[in-house]
């Protein structure tokens, strides 16, 4: 774990986790919200709240330009009116303007092959794999982890490697990085 700038006072500061589809955002958010008590988000949540529809069929019907459009109006939506609060993203939100205005950006990386393997050792692993409209195609997602991961390390005001280590491990890390207290 590293960074390019010191990280800045967190007070009434959302912490922004990224990295591919499948790396463990939603997971490692949830355990941190446990230990911290910090309100939780996530960005396909309320996506698709806001459409009442699910991600995939998003994509079936109107494509991924649309759904990327969805993702930077709720980009702007939490940086005007979400403080303090602990958000997981989809692998394509860190593509939005104004990401570092929502909050201290931690990339969770781990190779392509970690997150298949990850992916297909939880107990629903095939549900997992198939929630994810761009995993479909193995060749075409390992083009696209390969384009997009330096792009989230020059986003990254943390990165935290996640592969081959314990959740428990992980939020240890990015507390003691970010200097968090665990609430009771």
């Amino acid at each position: 774990m590293n960074r390019k700038i010191a990280v800045k006072n967190l007070k009434n500061k959302n912490i922004v986790f990224i990295g591919f589809m499948g790396v463990g955002k939603g997971t490692i958010a949830r355990a941190l919200i446990q230990r911290t008590k910090q309100m939780g988000l996530d960005t396909d949540d309320l996506i698709e709240s806001m459409e009442n529809r699910k991600i995939k069929d998003i994509f079936a019907s109107d494509g991924e330009a649309y759904f990327r459009r969805l993702e930077k109006q709720t980009a702007k939506w939490l940086e005007k009116s979400v403080k303090n609060a602990i958000i997981s993203t989809g692998g394509g939100f860190f593509k939005v303007d104004n990401l570092e205005k929502i909050g201290t950006i931690i990339y969770l990386r781990s190779s392509f092959d970690g997150i298949l393997k990850r992916l297909k050792a939880h107990e629903n692993g095939d549900l997992k794999l198939a929630k994810r409209p761009l995993l479909q195609d193995e060749e075409k997602a390992r083009a696209l982890f390969k384009e997009r991961s330096c792009l989230y390390e020059k986003k990254a005001d943390v990165i935290v490697d996640v592969e081959d280590r314990s959740i428990e491990e992980i939020i240890h890390a990015i507390m003691k990085r970010l200097n968090l207290k665990e609430k009771e």
